[in-house]
């Protein structure tokens, strides 16, 4: 009875170390790192989509100009400063005239002396207009007389060349006119181009808008060409922002966005595409698009960062997988699908996506097909899967 006793427990010791050892074997298989790869798939659906386009981006304005001198001075007079807003044609600064307007003087001068110079070639025209006018009445007067035998052919003689003088200096006379309507367009073209030097010297604000900086003060050289102003029209401020390339295409002028800047993360702002520029970054492999805003108010975000979202058009009935789902294998989009519990990468050609996470599936799948949203490994092909969820 006690021999039976033994051997009875050692059954059963050795039935519960097999017991352990199975069940060990089995939850290492099934549930630890000896079995298969636990994965979580979705379902392939069709949904109808309302895709966008997200992206970050700079407030920037289209319309930027700097202001400075044409030519190299001391700045004489700084009138405005940062933050203040300008009207078109208003002087904002200006630049020491030095001896400027004592050329002007000048140049008044000669051109003063040149119009009394011409009113007084005038005067000889008209006199020396007279003076030819009778010569030739009595050169002819004296012709007559003498073929009627009244006078000498000598007195003819000196009459014709008194005539003949006369003539001469009339055209003298219109030549020095001429040349004294040259000299009052010259003297008149070199004081206007002394008050274009002297007006040059006014900085003048080229339109509507707000100094975001001042860049010399009262006092400093200044070259010609350098910046002592800059100003910005802020009805043009818009969003430069960052699209990924392979996301670009799609967007056109004209749609709808959203924009959210850093500083009000709680009011999203209208806005729409204003422009999309042709060259890229070939490093970040992005695009840039600048989304101008609807109605600002009375806020100036320059250089502030903003989120912004393009609505796209709406598509009906596609076929649609989580965007998590979508990978990148030897340069082709696709996913992997789990078939009899073995991974297959299947390239897809995908189309519009949503900021909730969804991807439109152009070619490559269809309806009902599971493809892996999660795996704690890289997938590999033929790598052996459970399905631990299915959304």
């Amino acid at each position: 009875m006690i021999a039976w006793l033994k051997k009875w427990r050692r059954l059963l010791a050795g039935f519960s170390i097999l017991a352990v050892i199975l069940g060990a074997g089995w939850f290492l298989y099934a549930r630890g790192p000896l079995g298969p790869t636990k994965v979580t798939v979705a379902k392939v659906s069709k949904e109808n989509l309302k895709p966008a386009v997200f992206g970050i981006g700079t407030v920037e304005a289209r319309l930027s100009y700097t202001v400075g001198p044409v030519q190299a001075g001391r700045l004489l007079l700084a009138a405005v400063d940062h933050g203040d807003f300008v009207q078109a044609g208003q002087v904002l600064g200006e630049i020491d005239p030095v001896d400027m307007k004592a050329k002007l003087q000048s140049a008044s001068a000669a051109t003063a002396k040149a119009q009394s110079a011409l009113t007084f070639s005038e005067a000889q025209v008209r006199e020396a207009y007279s003076r030819n006018s009778l010569a030739t009445i009595s050169a002819k007067r004296y012709q007559t007389l003498f073929e009627a035998q009244a006078v000498s052919a000598e007195l003819v003689e000196v009459k014709q060349n008194e005539a003949n003088v006369a003539q001469a200096n009339y055209e003298a006379a219109q030549a020095s006119l001429a040349a004294a309507r040259k000299e009052v367009a010259k003297a008149a073209a070199e004081q206007g181009a002394v008050e274009k030097q002297l007006a040059n010297l006014q900085l003048v604000s080229p339109v509507n808008g707000l100094i975001v900086s001042r860049d010399a003060e009262p006092g400093a050289t200044v070259v010609a060409g350098q910046s002592v102003f800059h100003l910005i029209d802020q009805s043009t401020l818009w969003v430069k922002t960052r699209i990924d390339q392979s996301r670009f295409y799609g967007i056109s002028v004209g749609q709808a966005a959203s924009i959210v800047l850093r500083s009000r993360q709680d009011a999203p702002l209208a806005g729409k595409v204003a422009r999309l520029e042709v060259q890229g970054d070939s490093v970040t492999e992005e695009r840039f698009v600048n989304v101008a805003f609807d109605d600002l108010g009375e806020l100036v975000p320059l250089g502030e960062l903003a989120e912004v979202t393009i609505d796209l058009p709406a598509i009906d009935n596609a076929l649609v997988v989580p965007t998590a789902a979508v990978k990148r294998l030897n340069k082709q989009n696709g996913v992997w699908l789990v078939d009899n519990g073995q991974l297959h990468f299947q390239p897809v050609t995908i189309g519009a996506q949503t900021p909730d996470g969804s991807t439109q599936i152009i070619d490559g799948l269809n309806p009902g097909d599971a493809v892996v949203v999660y795996s704690p490994k890289q997938p590999t092909e033929g790598m052996n899967v459970r399905v631990e969820k299915k959304p």
